[in-house]
């Protein structure tokens, strides 16, 4: 089986990171892949380096007629059985017909058909991403589920003083780009809320300085500590008393897993990923978006309460342990590519 994979994407994001680690593991289980992918995406180097046949000059210039022109040779030189592409600019540069298989990765719910035209299946990162690709036209048994898994690295806590927060604080997490639809504001009214928490942002993006603003004009600036982008979460995690989602909108969350695979409490807004996937007091705890004192009581509960804060970090673990591991979500995808080659081959 040949499988070509595109990423488009140039950014640090959730997306860029789940395809760039189940292409490593996809790799080490013995897939022969093709990967696209701009030379100065985050980690194109790390899977040069772990012997992927990368092909960077595809995207290599801007102009887009010259990246499909190139695409097309690379198609013709190395007839893949399936393209596998990673979000609609991905799709965007194949032709209909260029591979026995097309598949389009359904991550956001703001995906549609006509973004899709060229693709022949679907997968979907959650059960009901999968079903919103049917809703949108795709034909009955073309669209698959495969979730993600998350990528914490194993470390030990890191030490809160080494990020300026007293090692007797209790230290709520967010790992999380810096946008609007991300509800770190919401988190930075709560903060205010919770005078012995301190918080701390692991991300980057366009609302860096609103949220520095907004934090002093909060009076929590000394307690929010926004770190930047970091290739350290499980360190984060596991030094977090508790893990905090408040977005507005999250297609799925990645992060729950991350959470989940460290067995660290998690919180988070009713945003359709979450809802989808939080049981409230199971598994983690939901609150409606946009109420900080909501969010602040959920954090206060799971604070003070150690049989609600053990049971829904435990149960969050076993369900990661069973579900959402690398090994299985890995062995979910070349099933899943099976599958769909199987369809083409009875057409």
């Amino acid at each position: 089986m040949r499988v070509l994979q595109i990423m488009a994407g140039n950014r640090n994001g959730g997306a860029e990171l789940y395809s760039t680690d189940i292409m490593l593991s996809l790799h080490e289980a013995g897939l022969n892949q093709r990967i696209v992918m701009r030379a100065t995406a985050p980690r194109c180097a790390e899977l040069q380096q772990a012997g992927l046949a990368m092909a960077p000059s595809v995207l290599a210039h801007p102009i887009r007629p010259l990246q499909r022109w190139r695409l097309n040779a690379l198609i013709r030189e190395y007839k893949p059985d399936i393209i596998h592409c990673w979000m609609r600019r991905a799709v965007s540069l194949v032709p209909k017909g260029a591979a026995p298989a097309i598949i389009g990765w359904y991550g956001d719910y703001e995906e549609q058909q006509k973004h899709f035209s060229a693709c022949t299946h679907f997968i979907g990162v959650t059960q009901d991403l999968a079903r919103h690709a049917y809703e949108s036209g795709a034909r009955p048994g073309t669209a698959f589920y495969v979730p993600t898994f998350p990528s914490v690295e194993a470390a030990a806590p890191i030490a809160r003083t080494s990020l300026n927060t007293p090692e007797a604080a209790k230290t709520l997490l967010i790992l999380s780009r810096l946008h609007k639809v991300k509800g770190i504001d919401t988190a930075l009214h709560a903060l205010a809320q919770l005078p012995d928490c301190h918080l701390w942002v692991a991300g980057s993006g366009p609302e860096e300085a609103a949220l520095k603003t907004l934090a002093d004009e909060l009076g929590v600036a000394e307690r929010a500590h926004f770190l930047g982008w970091r290739n350290d979460r499980g360190a984060l995690l596991r030094a977090a008393d508790i893990c905090l989602l408040p977005s507005r909108y999250e297609p799925f969350g990645t992060v729950i897993l991350d959470a989940w695979s460290t067995a660290t409490p998690f919180i988070a807004c009713e945003s359709d990923g979450p809802r989808a996937t939080i049981r409230d007091g199971e598994n983690g705890m939901l609150v409606p978006a946009d109420n900080a004192p909501a969010l602040a009581g959920a954090v206060r509960a799971v604070l003070d309460n150690p049989d609600l804060r053990n049971r829904i970090a435990q149960t969050g673990h076993t369900e990661y342990l069973a579900n959402f591991t690398r090994e299985a979500v890995t062995r979910k995808m070349l099933e899943t590519y099976e599958a769909i080659l199987a369809q083409t081959k009875a057409r």
